[in-house]
C-alpha cells in the first residue's frame, strides 16, 4: 500500500487537493502485482506566474518511478504526472515480459537504488556536496538503460549479469548511448 509524503512550495496544501492526489496516483497500484509498501514522494509548486508543478518520486523494490509535469492549472498537472507514471509502468512491463520470455525466466527482479542528482553550487569547485551509496544488481545494458531513462538521468551505473563488473552506460550528446566497462 502506498503511503503519501505531500509539500508544498508557494501553496498550502489542503484537504482537497492531498485526496486528489491521493486518488490519483493510488491508481497505479492496479499494476502491482502485489501489495507495496513504498512513500510516494510529492512535491507541488506553484511559480509566479501561476503555473504549477508536481513531482513525483515512488520508489520501489524494483525500480523508481520519477515524473513531473507543469501547466497552468494544477489538477492538470496531477493528471498529466499520472499519466506520464502509468506510461512509465507499462513500458517497464512490456520491456521486462518480453525479456523474460527471450530468456526462459519465471522472475526476473533486480533492485537497482540509484543515486540523485542534485545541482552543484556554482560557486563549489572540486567539492563532494552529497555522497550517496548504490547497490549493484546484476542486469544487462538494455535494462540499464531503460532504469536510466525512467528516472531521468544522463547515466546508471549497475552489474553487467553475464561478466559481473561495474558498468556504466550513458547518454550521448547525439542521443545515443554509450557505455563504460571497467577494466582488469
Amino acid at each position: 500500500m502506498l503511503t503519501f509524503n505531500i509539500r508544498g512550495e508557494n501553496i498550502e496544501v489542503t484537504q482537497a487537493i492531498r485526496d486528489y492526489v491521493q486518488k490519483r496516483i493510488s491508481k497505479l497500484e492496479k499494476y502491482f502485482e502485489q501489495s507495496v509498501d513504498s512513500t510516494a514522494h510529492v512535491n507541488l509548486k506553484v511559480y509566479q506566474n501561476k503555473d504549477s508543478k508536481v513531482e513525483v518520486t515512488i520508489p520501489l523494490p524494483y525500480l523508481t518511478l520519477r515524473a513531473e509535469e507543469t501547466s497552468p492549472d494544477l489538477y492538470a498537472s496531477i493528471d498529466l504526472v499520472t499519466d506520464k507514471l502509468e506510461r512509465q509502468i507499462r513500458k517497464y512491463k512490456t520491456k521486462v515480459n518480453r525479456k523474460s520470455r527471450e530468456k526462459g525466466f519465471k522472475n526476473l527482479e533486480f533492485t537497482p537504488e540509484t543515486a540523485d542528482n542534485d545541482d552543484d553550487d556554482k560557486n563549489s569547485k572540486l567539492e563532494v556536496v552529497r555522497t550517496k551509496r548504490v547497490s549493484l544488481k546484476p542486469m544487462d545494458n538494455e535494462e540499464a538503460i531503460l532504469q536510466m531513462d525512467m528516472l531521468g538521468h544522463d547515466f546508471f551505473i549497475y552489474e553487467d549479469a553475464e561478466t559481473d563488473a561495474v558498468n556504466i552506460v550513458y547518454r550521448r550528446n547525439d542521443g545515443r548511448y554509450g557505455l563504460i566497462e571497467a577494466g582488469d
